[in-house]
């Protein structure tokens, strides 16, 4: 598959970073018959019947401990003026770990944004080569709409504008209310929740083509929001050069599904790997997978939470990294400070979809 030679794909499945993805990854029990259906042991939560979890690293546990000694290998770093603990691995240099760096309200607020602000175009999204442009994705699924594909008879574009002016659907892509019957002819339509739910990634500012893995710095984009550059700011601190000041230029933003995996990968795209990659989570638990510059280097695994931050600097860039897991359904005390902010009517739908779903905004500086 993907080209590879089925010796490759073999030694592949060989490695010791996919073997610890097999080892993490969420299988799922076959269904029982009948209509009595346990969900025991669904692996959904802490982990099903039998699962070893002990050796992943918990830094909010490790912080708990306090002056408890940590294990060997993680240290802790102390920086003057930067109010946040900071843990760090031995053995691999640029990499430091922030545990609840965000504070709920701040969580709540870039979730928010993730979800109905970072989609939109001129950002770029995995939706975007099927669709188009998509505006107001989120609005359109919390009021149930209908993304249908409408010509003319005359075949026409057929165009709109929202509310601040501009134009929309010019690719004759445009949402309906369910009982609304087109002008025209219908070619195709989606719900909108079915869109939101396959949305994978936005891009922010300078724009990621992903088929050709480089910056395309001839499409469209708006600069990074100022409020997310000085978040990105703030917390590049402890991976930057002293007197240096990072630059964010372009992030992206992944939406994780209760299955969705991210494979074993380097980002090695920037300029400059001095500067760090900056990596907010937000939303269910997941376990994070750092390797070395190899496959065949045994990775460590370590839970990341909500409002957890990882920068990756310098000779950490190089190192293979993924997600082969998030955790939801009986995990949900993990996420109940989030539960209680978003109970309020107007994030009914937002607290719907991140009790089963993963966000990471990964900022860069790119040249």
């Amino acid at each position: 598959m993907y080209g590879e030679t089925e010796p490759a794909a073999a030694a592949a499945e060989r490695t010791a970073f996919r073997r610890a993805e097999k080892q993490y990854k969420l299988y799922k029990p076959p269904k029982p018959k009948g209509r009595a259906r346990s969900k025991r042991g669904s692996g959904q939560g802490g982990g099903g019947s039998g699962e070893d979890l002990s050796s992943v690293v918990d830094f909010h546990a490790l912080l708990a401990a306090g002056d408890g000694g940590l294990p060997a290998g993680i240290g802790r770093r102390d920086l003057a003026g930067f109010d946040r603990p900071i843990f760090c691995f031995l053995d691999r240099p640029g990499f430091y770990f922030i545990p609840g760096a965000l504070s709920i309200d701040e969580q709540c607020y870039w979730i928010r944004e993730s979800l109905k602000t970072f989609p939109q175009p001129p950002n770029r999204t995995n939706l975007t080569a099927l669709y188009g442009p998509i505006f107001d994705l989120l609005t359109a699924a919390k009021n149930q709409k209908i993304l249908v594909e409408v010509k003319k008879p005359d075949g026409q574009e057929i165009s709109e504008q929202n509310s601040d002016g501009r134009k929309i659907h010019s690719n004759n892509f445009k949402f309906i209310e369910d009982s609304e019957i087109p002008k025209g002819e219908v070619y195709r339509s989606t719900a909108a929740t079915t869109l939101f739910r396959k949305l994978r990634w936005s891009t922010l500012g300078l724009q990621f083509d992903w088929s050709k893995r480089n910056y395309d710095v001839s499409l469209a984009h708006n600069k990074i929001p100022d409020a997310l550059a000085a978040l990105a700011k703030m917390m590049a601190i402890p991976a930057m050069p002293s007197g240096e000041e990072f630059r964010p230029e372009a992030a992206i933003v992944n939406y994780y599904s209760p299955s969705d995996m991210l494979g074993g990968h380097v980002d090695d795209m920037e300029a400059d790997w001095t500067r760090p990659i900056v990596s907010i989570s937000l939303g269910c638990k997941c376990i994070f997978l750092l390797g070395g510059k190899t496959r065949d280097e045994i990775p460590t695994a370590m839970y990341l939470r909500s409002g957890d931050i990882v920068l990756m600097a310098g000779a950490t860039r190089e190192c293979f990294h993924g997600v082969p897991r998030i955790f939801t359904g009986s995990d949900d005390e993990e996420i109940s400070a989030l539960v209680s902010q978003l109970s309020g009517e107007d994030d009914s739908f937002i607290l719907n979809y991140i009790q089963n779903s993963r966000i990471n905004i990964n900022i860069r500086q790119v040249y």
